[in-house]
């Protein structure tokens, strides 16, 4: 895949009162920044365990997509488990990629535990949400930011299982940057931010129905270690500032932005007053968002 572009938009510039830097990962093969990771991922399997047939993975969607394009490219086969209710649209584009689509469980938890016994079963490698290789992928996205865009004071992230964040403290390490990254999280769901404040992974409901890529029970302990260390704050964004967001990037750039996709500049938005005079980046993780929800965002329903 290409480089997806990284964008300065004087409307959005002048809604937030400084520069701001948007990495449109919304503008990747399946929309989203998760096609990196996968990519890497089932390159390394293939390499590794060259008798395997296929991969499991659990997903709420973005994460899903990106390891049925890459499991397809692959000549893998690919079963993904969702929750019930999940986004209709997500599961059909994972269906377009040729894989295996399961409904099961009430959320993401329960979900990735039935993908886990799943690949078991079939003798497939199970993909989590986080893992090294992940990482390595959705670190090129940074790579691409840091390298094009001009000095960045800071960067302001999504936090689903944390691979994103990660990859960002991974790239701004290896150029020896002092980028301050800042994770952001739905108040709706706020197992990171809480585990972040109490130095301990700590489970938390997750509730948020408009940011479904931020939907986490259960913090996964490896990202923990990295976000303790290396990243400066997480913060929390209420259902109605991320709808804000949303609109706000229709509005000013023409781009569509998931739920999940438009936390971070949620964030931005609300503490604009502390950022005059600094250039920042955003990550827009993703556009995949139904158009039932969407048309109910830009009417102000949400």
């Amino acid at each position: 895949m290409q480089p997806t572009p990284q964008y300065t938009w004087p409307l959005l510039n002048q809604r937030l009162g400084t520069e701001a830097w948007i990495k449109h990962e919304n503008h990747t093969p399946v929309g989203a920044f998760k096609l990196r990771g996968a990519l890497v991922y089932i390159d390394w399997l293939k390499e590794t365990q060259p008798g395997l047939t296929g991969v499991a993975a659990a997903t709420r969607g973005n994460h899903g997509q990106g390891v049925a394009m890459a499991a397809r490219l692959a000549g893998l086969k690919a079963v993904i488990v969702v929750p019930r209710g999940n986004s209709r649209e997500k599961n059909r584009a994972m269906l377009a990629q040729g894989a295996e689509l399961i409904e099961h469980g009430d959320d993401f938890q329960e979900s990735l535990e039935f993908a886990r016994a799943l690949a078991a079963e079939r003798g497939y490698a199970m993909i989590d949400s986080f893992h090294e290789r992940l990482l390595m992928g959705t670190a090129t996205y940074a790579l691409e930011l840091f390298e094009a865009a001009p000095p960045l004071e800071a960067v302001y992230v999504p936090i689903g299982l944390g691979s994103s964040i990660c990859g960002i403290a991974a790239a701004r390490n290896a150029l020896r940057l002092k980028t301050e990254i800042v994770g952001v999280v739905a108040a709706a769901s706020p197992s990171y931010a809480l585990s972040f404040r109490e130095r301990r992974v700590m489970e938390a409901p997750s509730r948020t129905a408009l940011a479904d890529g931020l939907a986490c029970r259960t913090p996964n302990a490896q990202a923990m270690e990295v976000i303790w260390e290396h990243i400066a704050r997480i913060v929390e964004v209420t259902e109605a500032e991320i709808a804000h967001a949303m609109r706000a990037y229709c509005q000013d750039t023409h781009n569509l932005a998931e739920g999940a996709g438009a936390a971070a500049l949620a964030e931005a938005l609300k503490g604009k007053n502390s950022l005059q005079g600094k250039r920042i980046g955003i990550i827009l993780t993703g556009g995949n968002v139904d158009r039932e929800i969407l048309e109910d965002v830009l009417a102000g329903r949400l």
